[in-house]
């Protein structure tokens, strides 16, 4: 995943704050606390202080990034669904949304006892013992500061190719200090899955399904493996819905909380999306993308032999939106924005490698998010 600079966002966001300014209202949901859509109750736009017009116009804007699905929700009803190409229900690739998928399963961990953030990852990981990276953590891996080998050949190319992607990436030297340069690090975060079973004792898609999916309702998604040995692909692997990926919202704002039952401590989810995790990207939680103003990085943007951005970047992803507005993003454009402070959700997930792909992600949907916003 690549993410667009200021200046490329606030082009995307301009046109489509021109599409919506000629759009005529709709509301696809008839009123009635009858109807529901895939368990979630449907209610009017206007119902749930949201502007129909400028929904409908981020729909057509979807649809022309060749979305498969477009929701917003509100207050846990649903407001605006549209599906292209595929059924509502079809899990589909969401490549780095995954990312946040596996923050919240160190999390789970995290309330179960099972692990602890400033844990060595070479407690896990004995290959790592006695070498530079023994003193990586948990929270380095989060963090995306843990200083190991990144480059777009490795991780773009190499970590795919490899037979084995766990094996690929604890592999990989050590770059940078511990803590010392941010990176977006596919291997890095791949290296959580053989710390979450040997942490947990259970196979990261099992663990997956049965302390997260099932207690969600997420029923139509599923975390991929790799063939070679069965381990599970932890920073892009998910296969999923944007309805489901709303229930995945909702442990969010509902801090941790499902039904009445706690899978997340409050200080965990206050770390993950509510703060930045790293003084090099104050747009960086823990796997998840933040609208903290501060120092930012894009996934790909170029660096000094210190790891240190060549153009520093200082400001926020939106900043015509709250700053606490959070998401998890994927490749493609692929998106799931919350915005505690209205408990509004905006997603999106689409075909991968299209052109214009970069314009739908977060300052798009946080443009959908503040328009729609009686």
């Amino acid at each position: 995943m690549r993410l667009p600079r200021p200046a490329a966002l606030g082009a995307a966001l301009l046109a489509l704050a021109l599409t919506a300014s000629g759009v005529s209202t709709a509301a696809p949901a008839k009123p009635g606390a009858s109807r529901a859509v895939d368990g979630w109750p449907v209610r009017t736009p206007s119902s749930l202080g949201l502007r129909g017009s400028v929904l409908e116009a981020g729909a057509k804007e979807a649809k022309r990034l060749d979305s498969t699905c477009f929701a917003v929700l509100r207050n846990g009803k649903l407001a605006y669904e549209k599906n292209w190409r595929l059924e509502r229900d079809v899990p589909r690739e969401v490549f780095s949304i995954t990312k946040s998928i596996t923050s919240t399963l160190v999390g789970i961990a995290i309330r179960d006892g099972d692990l602890r953030l400033d844990d060595r990852v070479s407690t896990y990981v004995p290959q790592w013992r006695g070498t530079p990276s023994e003193t990586v953590t948990v929270r380095n891996l989060l963090s995306n500061d843990s200083g190991r080998f990144w480059s777009m050949k490795s991780d773009y190319a190499d970590l795919l190719a490899a037979k084995s992607r766990t094996m690929y990436a604890i592999g990989l030297t050590q770059q940078y200090a511990p803590g010392s340069a941010w990176a977006y690090n596919n291997a890095a975060i791949q290296v959580l899955e053989p710390v979450l079973e040997k942490a947990t004792g259970m196979r990261v898609a099992k663990f997956a399904r049965t302390r997260l999916f099932k207690p969600l309702g997420m029923t139509h998604s599923e975390l991929i493996t790799d063939r070679s040995d069965n381990a599970a692909m932890v920073f892009y692997g998910l296969r999923t819905t944007c309805l489901d990926l709303a229930r995945f919202g909702t442990l969010y704002l509902d801090r941790g909380k499902v039904d009445g039952t706690r899978l997340l401590d409050t200080s965990y989810v206050k770390r993950a999306v509510g703060r930045s995790s790293t003084v090099h990207n104050a747009a960086y939680g823990y796997l998840f993308w933040l609208n903290r103003p501060g120092r930012i990085r894009g996934a790909t943007d170029a660096v000094d032999a210190q790891g240190q951005p060549l153009k520093p970047v200082t400001g926020q992803l939106a900043p015509y939106a709250p700053k606490n507005v959070f998401a998890a993003l994927g490749f493609g454009g692929q998106v799931l924005l919350v915005d505690p402070s209205t408990r509004t959700m905006v997603i999106r997930l689409g075909l991968p490698a299209q052109a214009g792909e970069e314009a739908y992600g977060f300052g798009t949907a946080a443009t959908v998010l503040t328009r729609a916003l009686k």
